[in-house]
């Protein structure tokens, strides 16, 4: 049972199923830049709630949210990073969910 809960596939099997979707015209493509993924992760960090809640920060926090926005950008620029390492050890195109799939196994993915 265990077994198939954290059954893992191998980049070279992945790379091999990518390679035959794409020559039959049916894969996803990489289309995703290093501006389009460090965006994706400004907004996965970000979010909406920073637009809600930033009178009341402002308020409270007083001139140490600079600090917060500085950590905040800090933080953004380590997700870009960590995606672009992810892209480079697993070069097919499914996102993270690729990414956990290899690492983790199926359950986490």
């Amino acid at each position: 049972m265990r077994s198939k809960l954290f059954r893992k596939k191998s980049i070279e099997s992945i790379q091999a199923q990518y390679d035959e979707n794409q020559k039959s015209g049916n894969g996803l493509q990489r289309i995703l830049g290093v501006r389009d993924l460090t965006f994706l992760g400004i907004a996965a960090v970000i979010g909406a709630g920073i637009f809600s809640t930033i009178g009341g920060a402002a308020f409270q926090g007083g001139p140490g949210i600079m600090l917060l926005f500085v950590i905040t950008a800090l933080t953004c620029g380590f997700c870009a990073l960590c995606y672009a390492e992810f892209a480079s050890r697993v070069p097919v195109a499914g996102s993270a969910y690729t990414y956990s799939y290899v690492t983790f196994g199926e359950l986490v993915a």
